[in-house]
């Protein structure tokens, strides 16, 4: 890795408050026409997920990992256990299935400033995320994808990743419905 980047366990409130920005940022940049644009602007704001970080960290309920350029967090990316069941974080009506990935991990999330895409941010984060994971003893990793990004389901593909045939549909507010393809790799 170049030596201005380096790796940052994410445990404190400004490096919460860093990656709930880098949310904001990379939703507002990815989802425009395939989220609603209030929810975007109003739900999807630069503190909304500090609390859930903080949560996650107090709990170990998954682990969050910042990749820094210098002194500027540049990309972030949450992992953990695999969710399963209902996911009242996000929305009540959310229920995820992986009764068939029994015992593996999950990429929960994983964003890019989107003024430092395209520099290799990304891939570095995701191989360092699941070089953690294998270190842990899981067998497998999980994660999901707007089904319309396109360019996110090549980046992960080319990290080994494949679609599984899932579509878990996502429920946002005025009866929209996104859709996720959920993506595996064997660690």
């Amino acid at each position: 890795m170049p030596e201005p980047l380096r790796f940052v366990d994410a445990s404190t409130e400004e490096h919460f408050a860093a990656m709930s920005a880098i949310h904001c940022r990379g939703w507002r940049s990815a989802y425009p026409g395939y989220v609603p644009d209030d929810y975007l602007q109003e739900v999807t704001t630069e503190e909304h997920w500090i609390p859930f970080f903080r949560d996650d960290y107090a709990t170990k309920r998954c682990k969050g990992i910042l990749l820094y350029e210098n002194d500027v967090p540049v990309a972030c990316c949450n992992y953990g256990p695999i969710r399963s069941g209902p996911s009242p974080r996000q929305s009540a009506e959310l229920v995820i299935d992986s009764s068939q990935y029994h015992g593996w991990c999950e990429v929960i999330s994983l964003y890019v400033e989107p003024a430092a895409t395209s520099r290799g941010y990304g891939g570095l984060l995701l191989e360092e995320a699941v070089r953690r994971l294998k270190a842990e003893g899981y067998p497998g990793c999980t994660l999901f994808v707007l089904r319309e990004n396109s360019g996110a389901r090549r980046f992960y593909e080319r990290h080994g990743f494949a679609w599984d045939g899932t579509i878990q549909k996502v429920p946002f507010p005025h009866h929209m419905v996104c859709n996720d393809l959920r993506y595996v790799r064997s660690l």
